[in-house]
């Protein structure tokens, strides 16, 4: 299975990017879905998560700014970013965990570039 994400940019603060990951198979097998970003020397840290039954979990820096959505009809994954700051920067990496089996699978990483 691949995971394709697209949407990445350079924005200044204020502005938005929406992000998507599209998966090549359905992602009704994946319990939970989401993002998460990384800046260099640092560790991947979560972003956003959506379950399969649809509960959602931010990271409290993008609480109120960002909205995660999965449309499984499509097989996406989607993270709307409002307000963006520069500490959003980073690379963004489309995650999925399947449950039944305790996989995680990654896509590739989008960069973010957000200036002041």
């Amino acid at each position: 299975v691949q995971l394709q994400a697209s949407g990445g940019g350079s924005v200044q603060a204020g502005g938005s990017l929406t992000l998507s990951c599209t998966s090549s198979e359905s992602i009704l097998r994946w319990t939970n879905m989401g993002w998460y970003r990384q800046v260099p020397g640092n560790q991947r840290e979560m972003v956003a998560t959506v379950s399969n039954d649809g509960k959602i979990v931010y990271a409290e820096p993008v609480k109120g700014r960002f909205i995660i959505s999965r449309d499984n009809a499509v097989r996406t994954v989607s993270l709307q970013m409002n307000s963006l700051k520069p500490e959003d920067t980073a690379v963004y990496y489309c995650w999925a965990f399947d449950f039944g089996t305790l996989y995680t699978h990654w896509g590739q990483g989008t960069q973010v570039t957000v200036s002041s």
